[in-house]
């Protein structure tokens, strides 16, 4: 008889941790909607560490899972009204793209691409630095080179992980929008969560996908957890 197939303890926790970070966006999305504040409040500080658990669940890199909690670290400093807030919480912000970025590997990207992230970013940046205040001028325009090349980057792990990044680009420049007083969507905040969350999760995604381990550093799953998820 051969041996029992070693099964991960971990693997039960996959579907309740993706159900419970789906239904926490849920809950901070339609709380922004309609503009009930305390279920944002109770919802953001919860969506990356449970992002977190279900890429521990899938034997996701650590560079995710920092990524992630670097990302939560950012999400709750952004929420607190104050200047060194928001810049502690984009340096946060900062040091999850510098994971992805080095999670993303070598693997070259699309040179096409590259010119029209060039694009976007030196555009953005042209626009908006009339109106961010000028002690963030120099700080914003740093982040957004480094969430720009981490955008760009992204592509190496497939359409899932680059939708992601470009999420996360058009997030974030819609929060620069808001220092420098442009006019405003309807819902802005909601536009602003919906487009990050989706980043998050698609980058996540683009991670765990099959074929990406060898890239990534992923651990492989054993034999008789693959089996139980298919």
């Amino acid at each position: 008889m051969s041996a029992p197939a070693v099964v991960d303890r971990r693997e039960r926790f996959v579907r309740p941790l993706l159900v419970a970070f789906l239904v926490v966006c849920a809950v901070d999305l339609v709380g922004l909607l309609a503009d009930v504040r305390i279920a944002a409040l109770v919802a953001k500080p919860l969506l990356l560490p449970l992002l977190a658990g279900y890429a521990v669940a899938r034997r996701g890199p650590r560079l995710l899972v920092a990524a992630l909690l670097f990302g939560w670290g950012g999400d709750v400093l952004l929420m607190v009204d104050a200047d060194v807030a928001f810049l502690l919480g984009m340096g946060s912000f900062a040091v999850g793209h510098i994971c992805y970025l080095w999670l993303f590997g070598r693997a070259r990207s699309s040179m096409p691409a590259g010119v029209a992230y060039a694009v976007v970013l030196a555009v953005a940046v042209v626009l908006l630095w009339p109106g961010l205040p000028a002690g963030l001028r120099i700080p914003v325009a740093g982040y957004s080179l480094l969430l720009t090349a981490m955008a760009y980057r992204a592509g190496t792990l497939g359409r899932y992980a680059a939708v992601g990044g470009a999420l996360f680009l058009l997030s974030d420049t819609l929060i620069a929008t808001g220092i420098a007083d442009w006019p405003q969507l309807p819902a802005h905040g909601f536009w602003i969560m919906l487009t990050y969350v989706a980043a998050q999760f698609l980058l996540t995604t683009g991670v765990l996908a099959p074929g990406t381990g060898s890239r990534t550093g992923t651990l492989p799953a054993p034999t008789a957890s693959r089996a139980t998820l298919t």
